[in-house]
């Protein structure tokens, strides 16, 4: 199994498989995009049960610079021990090679040495699985939207879906056995959504500018101010639930999406789907009473 990170969810056993010994953990140094790939490559490693000496033989690089490209520590790798890296675990290049420019500009590398970079490596062309694309497609509207609640902007939240969509394709064969693809898509869309998105200093994510970018409100009189400032405690409420509840308070009030479409994209039952929009509610009027003394 391979383990996205949640913040409120530690590894699950086994995690990072059986051979060798614990990983160190990724740099704190790495940036988000930087983390992206590391993260899912680690993980596909460890579950393998391939040992860094197995890299080493089928990289042709030395344990040291493998261990850092896997720690994300030190400068930032170049794109040939990556690719021999990725090659030597049989995985797609095409979506690792969108993830490993991203996060060499977040790094701050030259766009010459980027390309400079890639040039060196001559690529053959590669296509998606088509049950990838089909999925991408089917997903693609509700995941931004959902990443648009937390990021505001339409380019952010493009940004993180196409990033979750590329790790996706790199994990697929994971995915495609896993028990639940659409869960196991749903979490790790979250984990990267939740990386980026601001949060209040008790950790749980804010949602208050959103309610000036997911909600028209057609009044300009004096009624606007309340009706914003109501919803801005509803959204700062609706951040500080569980997980679950979270995502179908936002899927279903901030996105506008039914009901009935919600398990779809969660990977839920419809009757777990109800049954956690029936807590979400009662737990956003307990905490919005809770704030309000007078209602």
């Amino acid at each position: 199994m391979i383990w996205f990170p949640d913040a409120d969810e530690p590894p699950p056993p086994g995690a990072f498989g059986k051979r060798g010994r614990k990983p160190a953990p990724i740099s704190e140094t790495a940036g988000l995009s930087h983390r992206a790939w590391p993260e899912p490559v680690r993980g596909i490693l460890f579950a393998s049960g391939l040992t860094l000496n197995d890299l080493v033989d089928r990289s042709g690089f030395s344990k040291t610079r493998i261990s850092e490209l896997l720690r994300g520590n030190g400068y930032y790798p170049a794109w040939e021990i990556t690719f021999s890296v990725i090659r030597a675990l049989g995985l797609p290049i095409q979506p690792m090679r969108r993830l490993w420019t991203a996060a060499a500009r977040e790094a701050q590398k030259e766009p010459d040495w980027i390309k400079g970079c890639i040039q060196q490596v001559a690529l053959q062309p590669e296509h998606p699985p088509l049950a990838h694309q089909a999925f991408t497609e089917a997903m693609d509207a509700a995941y931004t939207d959902y990443a648009r609640a937390f990021l505001l902007t339409d380019h952010r939240a493009r940004w993180v879906v196409a990033e979750t969509f590329d790790i996706l394709w790199l994990c697929w064969n994971e995915a495609a056995t896993s028990e639940n693809i659409r869960r196991y898509a749903w979490r790790l869309l979250r984990s990267r959504v939740m990386a980026r998105a601001h949060r209040h200093h008790d950790g749980h994510p804010d949602l208050r500018a959103a309610v000036f970018s997911t909600v028209e409100v057609h009044d300009d009189g004096p009624g606007q101010f309340v009706i914003r400032s109501e919803l801005v405690d509803l959204f700062d409420a609706i951040g500080q639930l569980p997980h679950d509840q979270m995502d179908v308070a936002v899927l279903h009030y901030l996105c506008a999406m039914p009901l009935e479409e919600i398990p779809d994209i969660l990977g839920l039952s419809p009757a777990i789907t109800h049954a956690v929009d029936h807590h979400a509610r009662a737990t956003l009027e307990r905490l919005l009473h809770s704030h309000s003394p007078r209602e």
